[in-house]
């Protein structure tokens, strides 16, 4: 599939979740970038915002089966993984899959799970496999984890470990709307006889697999390279910062970095592409001072100092023979 062919289908497909959800198109981009790019997605926002709703109808709109696991104090990893039943009519014990076996996995309000429960999802993450009683077994193709959170009534919540944060390649928020966004909301409601509203697939399975192919093909300059690895570099140095961005956060922003240029059209990556994605990026993976803390300092307010700060290099459209 061509940059421009995957440019217009993914603009399609946030067109479509548009029709059901009243949110920032920015946020849908980010989004979607962190699909192209293979990555897994947080979602922090106060309820009723519409991560759940945003989420399904992304797996719709991709055509791509969907399952929501609502995390609890109680939640088992087993519930999340699946387990081996015995099954007496063959006296044999067989697997039965949980819900993490399909392409796009909810994990809603994944804050509200013990540690244990949280960390069977690492594995999934990062390998896209799952072992069960010493059983390893594949997840889907593709396969995306959107995970939301609560940031407040964090009374009985288990806050992400910085491990576990490092894996989401992608942390964004839908906010609220603003007033033409609201009177939106409100008008689409009258419209309907139905509360929730519907997203038809623009894309199907197979599809969505070759539209994450694209992105290797984006060509990144060494000038474009040094920069991530400069802005990386930077959050570790920042004296707000007790831990930057990690290696695996230097490659998933190249990553994302490549999937942001293929949304613009382009199958070379320029700075600004970057620069714009830098923040859902990394802010999520940088560990503030306990002073930082105290005094209010985001992690997004970090990021962007640090893009303040670094030299943006000039670029050159790279040659067709290249």
């Amino acid at each position: 599939m061509s940059i421009a062919d995957t440019a217009s289908t993914a603009e399609a497909v946030v067109d479509e979740v548009l029709s059901a959800v009243v949110a920032d198109r920015t946020v849908l981009e980010e989004v979607t970038a962190g699909i192209l790019a293979r990555g897994h997605v947080l979602l922090e926002d106060v309820p009723g915002t519409g991560k759940t709703l945003t989420a399904r109808s992304l797996a719709t709109a991709l055509g791509l089966k969907f399952s929501r696991i609502q995390f609890t104090p109680d939640l088992m990893p087993s519930d999340v993984t699946g387990s081996y039943v015995f099954e007496e009519e063959t006296g044999e014990f067989h697997f039965t899959p949980g819900p993490v076996f399909a392409n796009v996995v909810l994990a809603d309000e994944i804050n509200r799970a013990p540690p244990k429960t949280q960390s069977a999802l690492l594995e999934a993450m990062e390998e896209r496999q799952v072992t069960v009683d010493g059983e390893t077994h594949d997840l889907p193709d593709p396969f995306v984890v959107i995970a939301t959170q609560n940031p407040v009534e964090q009374e009985g919540t288990f806050e992400l470990p910085e491990a576990q944060r490092d894996r989401f390649m992608i942390k964004t928020s839908l906010g609220y709307p603003d007033a033409d966004g609201t009177r939106e909301l409100i008008d689409r409601r009258a419209d309907r006889d139905r509360p929730d509203p519907t997203v038809e697939p623009i894309v199907d399975r197979e599809t969505v697999r070759e539209l994450q192919r694209v992105p290797e093909a984006v060509t990144v300059e060494g000038p474009v390279r040094d920069y991530i690895g400069a802005v990386c570099r930077a959050t570790r140095t920042d004296g707000r910062v007790d831990v930057g961005v990690s290696p695996r956060g230097v490659q998933r922003l190249f990553e994302v970095s490549r999937a942001r240029a293929v949304l613009e059209g382009r199958d070379y990556v320029v700075p600004d592409d970057v620069a714009h994605i830098a923040a859902p990026a990394l802010a999520h993976r940088l560990v503030l001072t306990p002073e930082a803390s105290v005094d209010g300092v985001s992690r997004r307010t970090v990021v962007d100092a640090v893009l303040d700060d670094v030299e943006v290099p000039a670029m050159e459209p790279p040659s067709a023979e290249q």
